[in-house]
């Protein structure tokens, strides 16, 4: 089983609840702002009741592919739990008041995992992809050593399709294996569009894709130094430990400069012109067929308390869910991340959600803020 976490206090976890969750929306895709303790809480949560618990690490690369990926994207979405694993990221999330407490990479993720020794049953974890032998040989050192971790099962399925990759077989191995941790070592959109494929088939409750950390475990790639890390400079060790590698950092980089200019700047500059106790006020008028949820002032955090209730009182009807954004005048992160969540909550109940009221002030914040893909195309 999963770890818990002794020292920190129970967190009411639920894969029916997003709503719950302290989410923020940063340049078009959802990041969780928590630490390493409530994460191992909630995973250890997962792991004992058997909930399917999706984790997405969302870095540089991953922000760039979801602009152009919309499937990419809809798996980051769809996630429930998404940590942000990049020193640029953070202090984007600064810039935009989005108070994330700690970098959490995949890598240090397995790390943690693999070091918490005497502390309960170890964490059964299956080893997933990879390059030749290596995930065979992780899990033979896992088995090895005194660690947090036991590998049940390793599997590099070779090169593939999606499906080839997806064969009865393979799913029978990972969910034969009792594992309660599903470790995939892909590239990212093919990781991604793995999990999605498979998440109804898959039985570990704790799914995640660790990228590169295999090399890492393995030995084959050294890990960049700590102060490297924590400073935003891990890139150059990559590079130089992989040379092949400085393409994509150029490009990413390339299109994440783009982006600070085009939308962190501005965002910044809109976001100081607005009060920190500016008002918000929510209506709810309620038809046959659906009900609308009109917001009319600052959807900003401070006035989240409010605006939960009402959509939460929304769902509950099964209805069409209408939010009339005519009257906002900004729209912070933590907003959009409610939207996100709400927008996952109505897809799971097979109910609608239509944001409406769009002005041309409004359709600016959503694209300034990289969320424009939620809204009617512009007529």
């Amino acid at each position: 089983m999963l770890p818990d976490e002794g020292i920190v206090a129970p967190v009411p976890v639920s894969e029916h609840d997003d709503l719950a969750r302290d989410v923020y929306g940063l340049l078009g895709v959802p990041i969780d702002a928590i630490d390493f303790p409530v994460l191992l809480r909630r995973m250890a949560e997962a792991a004992e009741r058997g909930w399917p618990a999706l984790i997405s690490t969302p870095n540089v690369n991953f922000l760039v592919k979801s602009q152009c990926n919309a499937a990419f994207r809809e798996s980051i979405l769809a996630s429930d739990l998404c940590l942000v694993d990049g020193m640029p990221l953070i202090w984007i999330a600064k810039f935009l008041r989005i108070p994330i407490k700690e970098r959490i990479a995949g890598s240090d993720l397995f790390g943690r995992l693999k070091a918490r020794r005497d502390m309960g049953p170890r964490i059964r974890v299956f080893l997933f992809g990879g390059q030749d032998d290596l995930v065979a040989k992780v899990g033979d050192i896992l088995n090895a050593t005194n660690s947090g971790m036991q590998c049940v099962g390793a599997l590099n399925p070779g090169f593939g399709t999606i499906e080839e990759m997806s064969s009865p077989q393979i799913i029978e191995a990972i969910n034969e294996s009792g594992a309660d941790l599903l470790a995939v070592f892909l590239g990212a959109e093919k990781a991604q569009a793995w999990l999605m494929h498979n998440h109804r088939s898959l039985r570990p409750p704790v799914r995640a894709q660790f990228g590169a950390t295999i090399n890492f475990e393995a030995g084959t790639v050294r890990r960049a130094p700590p102060l490297l890390r924590s400073t935003g400079f891990e890139w150059l060790w990559r590079i130089k430990e992989e040379p092949h590698l400085w393409r994509r950092y150029l490009s990413d980089g390339t299109t994440l400069l783009r982006m600070l200019v085009t939308s962190v700047l501005p965002t910044m500059m809109q976001l100081r012109r607005v009060p920190q106790d500016a008002p918000l006020s929510v209506l709810v008028d309620e038809e046959p067929s659906w009900v609308t949820v009109r917001l009319t002032g600052a959807a900003i955090e401070v006035n989240l308390g409010t605006a939960l209730a009402q959509f939460r009182a929304a769902l509950s009807t099964g209805k069409i869910i209408r939010i009339d954004l005519a009257q906002v005048g900004s729209i912070d992160a933590r907003f959009f991340g409610l939207f996100l969540m709400l927008r996952k909550t109505v897809a799971r109940r097979g109910q609608s959600l239509q944001f409406t009221g769009i002005s041309r002030a409004v359709r600016r914040l959503f694209r300034l803020n990289r969320f424009e893909y939620l809204l009617p195309a512009d007529i």
